[in-house]
Parts: C-alpha cells; sequence; structure tokens
C-alpha cells in the first residue's frame, strides 16, 4: 500500500483508514483539526490524473467510487498521524508502517549499491580487458624477438660468453 507518486514514497487516506480501522472521513477530519502539523511535504492531495494513472496499475482496485481527491502522506506525514489518533490501533499500526518504510528505504539503497558495484565492475572489466589487448600484441613482440635472438645464437655457432664480474 505504499506508493510513489510525485517521485515521493506515499499511503493513500483510505488505506490508512482501513489499516486504523476507522473511517477515512474520520481520519481526514482529524488531519484537517491538525492542519498545522501536516506541511506540503507530509501530506498532499492527488489530482484526478494521478488518481487514474494508479487505479490504472491496480488491476483489481478496491476504491470504489471516490467522491474526493485522496490525500497522499509521505512518511513524516504517517509519522504526523500518530500524534493525531490515539488510539493503541493508531501506534501499532503506526509502527509497522515506520517499519515498513525503513524497510523500503534499506532495500532501495541495496539495489542501488549493487548497481554501483555493478558499473564499477563493468569499468574494471573494460580497463582489463583494454590493458589485454594493448599488452598482448606487445609480449608477443617481446617473446618472438627473445625466440629469433636465441635461434640467431644457435645458428651462428658462437660460443658462450664468459661470465662478468670478481672471480672466487
Amino acid at each position: 500500500m505504499i506508493y510513489e507518486i510525485r517521485g515521493q514514497r506515499v499511503m493513500l487516506d483510505f488505506d490508512l483508514a482501513a489499516m486504523y480501522e476507522v473511517k477515512t472521513g474520520a481520519l481526514n477530519q482529524a488531519v484537517k483539526r491538525n492542519i498545522k502539523r501536516f506541511l506540503s511535504d507530509f501530506m498532499f492531495q492527488l489530482t484526478n490524473e494521478e488518481v487514474a494513472n494508479l487505479m490504472s496499475q491496480i488491476v483489481t482496485s478496491s476504491w470504489g467510487g471516490v467522491r474526493k481527491l485522496p490525500f497522499a502522506f509521505t512518511e513524516q506525514g504517517v509519522a504526523m498521524l500518530s500524534g493525531v489518533l490515539k488510539s493503541d490501533r493508531a501506534i501499532e499500526v503506526n509502527i509497522s508502517i515506520m517499519r515498513a518504510f525503513v524497510v523500503m528505504r534499506q532495500l532501495a539503497m541495496t539495489s542501488v549499491e549493487i548497481k554501483q558495484l555493478a558499473l564499477e565492475n563493468k569499468e574494471i572489466r573494460q580497463l582489463l580487458d583494454e590493458f589485454i589487448e594493448e599488452t598482448e600484441g606487445k609480449f608477443d613482440d617481446v617473446y618472438h624477438a627473445l625466440a629469433q635472438l636465441a635461434m640467431d645464437r644457435q645458428l651462428s655457432g658462437s660460443k658462450p660468453r664468459k661470465p662478468i664480474g670478481y672471480k672466487q
């Protein structure tokens, strides 16, 4: 029941009301009575287009007929609801929701880290491939030159050189 709308993870008022076991109207009324607690980055009302988009994404919609555009609560807005709704059920649900947001944030961070590692490994693999490609021909040339020198020495019949250095 956590959606991404306007680039934010949010929960909708009717989903929250169902979880808190209150009517959507009662939840929204409690919010309106404490509207100073719900800044624009804590809560916003969906547009007709956003509602249509959400309904098309959720094949089995339990929304029924919506008379008013739903409110979307960000993680901070959901946390603020705990101060407005004072039942034991509200406290339990709020703790569960906060944990869900934390898990989603951890999963998002993990996926970002995995993508970053994959990019780094891809870059390292590309650099290694380029290095091998560049050096492969050079080492082949060195091995070929050494083999040629050894062959030339055998063919010329030259004697091995005397070692240079101090005698013992």
